[in-house]
């Protein structure tokens, strides 16, 4: 694989995730109340993913410290979710942020071994 190509790996990882955080946010839609409840009830379940969209911009010019970020994010998730009681739960929520912060080490590691 191409040393160049691999920096999009996490950065593409990311955003699916950030796509799938976000779904959980689309459920407010079926509960009672106005759309304006609904609205503002979306925009607060939709902080998770506006703040993991933020880490990805932070990461797009400085991936080691995005994949610091976001392996303490997957460690946190891991924390705050209890996602540590079940296998399946931490693979979907934990372990994606993990992998992002992983590849992103990788990928600043790469470019950096590219330019010296």
């Amino acid at each position: 694989m191409d040393k160049s190509k691999f920096i999009w790996i996490p950065r593409i990882l990311a955003i699916i995730f950030i796509l799938f955080i976000t779904l959980f946010s689309l459920d407010v839609f079926s509960m009672e109340g106005s759309i304006f409840l609904k609205i503002g009830a979306f925009l607060i379940h939709s902080i998770p993913s506006l703040v993991l969209a933020i880490i990805l911009i932070i990461s797009w010019k400085r991936p080691r410290l995005g994949g610091f970020i976001f392996i303490i994010i997957g460690i946190a998730f891991t924390i705050f979710f209890k996602t540590y009681y079940r296998l399946d739960i931490f693979l979907l929520i934990s372990f994606p942020p993990m992998l992002v912060g992983i590849l992103f080490f990788i990928a600043d590691f790469l470019q950096r071994k590219r330019y010296v």
